[in-house]
């Protein structure tokens, strides 16, 4: 069996398109053009391209990004300051804050701070705790709702599917789970200390990987025909991979995402779109 690849790269294009269709089209109903703030303190490389990647893709859809880049010495007190007034700015209809902050800084402090109709990445407690009720309008962290995406507009079926997540950050793992859940799968959670974690993964249809550890999944551990989603992002010899040995995986899964153009593409894709809504939702609409 070859599976076949689920291609996050050309979704994520074909939903760009989607969604600067819908900003040009609120643009000229409203005048107003959904906004994204991003707050950082200090110069972590992977944080810095992500803002990077996230400025090219949101000019490219006539998005507006803007970046309040704070010392890599700022204190708590500061970074809530940025927080809570870019909270109160009705220019501002979306908030994303860069992990890892600066040592000593209490990252519930700077969360809390963050207007949960801002939150677009989903970290705000209390859109933590609508997606787990499924109740009122939250907002999901960008990652696993990319995820949900790829495999929603790729057919894949839910209902009464065995799922397995293997990974329960709050991030990714535990909100993936919840997604899957609220779908009507039947859900089991694993992580880096399941015992005999294979035994578990050969029971899923849709396995999905979020533990962050190279090549933890090997063919050997998927169910034939399942569904594999990888969201690891791990770097060998300077190569990434992700969290799913493709080679083995992909000889006996039905489908897989791969690593890089799979889930990737998809989170950037999914923040724009949290922002667009966030700024309906500010809107009235």
């Amino acid at each position: 069996m070859t599976a076949r690849i689920l291609d996050g790269k050309e979704l994520a294009r074909a939903m760009r398109a989607e969604i600067a269709e819908s900003v040009a089209s609120l643009r000229e109903r409203t005048g107003v053009v959904p906004n994204l703030a991003v707050v950082r303190a200090g110069e972590d490389p992977a944080s810095v391209s992500y803002a990077g990647a996230i400025a090219r893709a949101f000019a490219g859809a006539g998005m507006g990004f803007n970046l309040h880049a704070l010392p890599s010495d700022a204190g708590q007190e500061a970074i809530v300051a940025v927080v809570s007034q870019l909270s109160a700015d009705p220019q501002v209809h979306g908030i994303m804050v860069q992990e890892p902050l600066p040592q000593g800084v209490d990252a519930a402090a700077v969360i809390a701070a963050l207007s949960p109709m801002k939150d677009v990445d989903g970290v705000h407690p209390e859109n933590a705790g609508r997606l787990l009720q499924d109740v009122g309008e939250y907002f999901v962290p960008a990652t696993p709702a990319g995820g949900m995406e790829l495999l929603r507009r790729n057919g894949v079926v839910f209902k009464g599917a065995q799922a397995v997540v293997v990974g329960r950050s709050n991030i990714v793992g535990k909100p993936m789970a919840c997604l899957l859940l609220h779908q009507h799968a039947t859900v089991t959670i694993c992580h880096s200390r399941t015992i005999d974690l294979g035994a578990v993964t050969r029971t899923a249809d849709i396995l999905v990987a979020a533990v962050g550890r190279a090549r933890l999944i090997m063919g050997e551990m998927v169910k034939p025909g399942a569904v594999v989603v990888d969201f690891g992002v791990n770097f060998q010899d300077g190569v990434m991979v992700g969290d799913v040995d493709f080679e083995t995986v992909s000889a006996v899964a039905g489908a897989v995402t791969p690593v890089p153009g799979g889930t990737g593409p998809m989170t950037n894709v999914m923040l724009m779109q949290n922002t667009l809504r966030a700024a309906i939702r500010q809107l009235g609409g």
